[in-house]
């Protein structure tokens, strides 16, 4: 019989006569870590590591938040856990999500009250504008418009050729984009977050995975925000209170080696 389906774990075996529905058996491979507020063990089997916008406009000191003032130092944080942590999720089979914020050229999948939250005088840098200088038109595309150097990983990581990408253009990498059906096609059950800014798009796209019915668990290091302490704290605290749990890459890394 012939497989049909994109992803193992989704899977028929076909044939001129007969359909055969029934989807192979992921074998389980436990991995136990410490976390908030209570300890884990976790199916890395059934396991999934979703990136969030670890590209150049919101962590390049060229990008579009340095050139507006803010300062990206804490967005680059997440740089070196991640590049120690993701070859180690690779090796044992869990999937790389990056979901990178990325826009239509022509900014038709933007809202004017998204475009206000950028930009909200209209005299500043908002999506889809050039930016000036070397990271400007000469490297191609707008401000978070997709296939462009804003839309691009940030220097320090890489992706693999097996790592799957997702544009978003909201706070939630969920809305209105094909990342549920990536995930539930891959057999996936268990969410691990990354990325910037953890109070917005990282927070967003967290809650609406434990919406859908995901376990979703904050690697706390491998994430950052450039807002006020007091927005982190907040954030931390409704994961661990409402929406899943709390840990560290040093603590995944140290389940990976049992």
């Amino acid at each position: 019989m012939t497989p049909l389906g994109s992803a193992p774990a989704n899977r028929w075996r076909v044939s001129r006569e007969t359909v055969d529905m029934v989807r192979p058996p992921a074998t389980p491979y436990p991995l136990a870590a410490r976390a908030e507020p209570q300890n884990l063990v976790i199916d890395l089997a059934r396991t999934a590591i979703i990136v969030i916008d670890m590209q150049n406009d919101f962590c390049s000191p060229r990008g579009w938040l340095a050139r507006a003032g803010v300062d990206v130092t804490s967005a680059r944080t997440p740089i070196a856990p991640l590049a120690a942590l993701l070859p180690k999720l690779r090796s044992k089979g869990v999937p790389v999500l990056w979901v990178n914020w990325g826009n239509r050229p022509d900014r038709l999948n933007l809202s004017p009250s998204l475009l206000h939250a950028c930009n909200p005088t209209g005299e500043g840098m908002g999506p889809g504008d050039p930016l000036p200088g070397p990271a400007g038109p000469a490297a191609g595309a707008g401000m978070l418009e997709r296939d462009g150097w804003a839309a691009a990983i940030v220097d320090g990581l890489d992706a693999a050729p097996n790592d799957i990408h997702v544009a978003k253009y909201r706070m939630s990498g969920f809305w209105d984009t094909e990342l549920d059906s990536i995930l539930r096609n891959l057999g996936i059950r268990t969410l691990l977050f990354a990325g910037v800014n953890l109070d917005q798009c990282v927070m967003c796209t967290l809650q609406d995975a434990s919406f859908l019915g995901y376990d979703c668990i904050l690697v706390n290091d491998c994430c950052a925000t450039t807002s006020p302490s007091y927005c982190l704290e907040a954030t931390l605290y409704n994961v661990k209170q409402c929406f899943g749990f709390v840990t560290t890459s040093d603590h995944l890394l140290n389940g990976l080696k049992d």
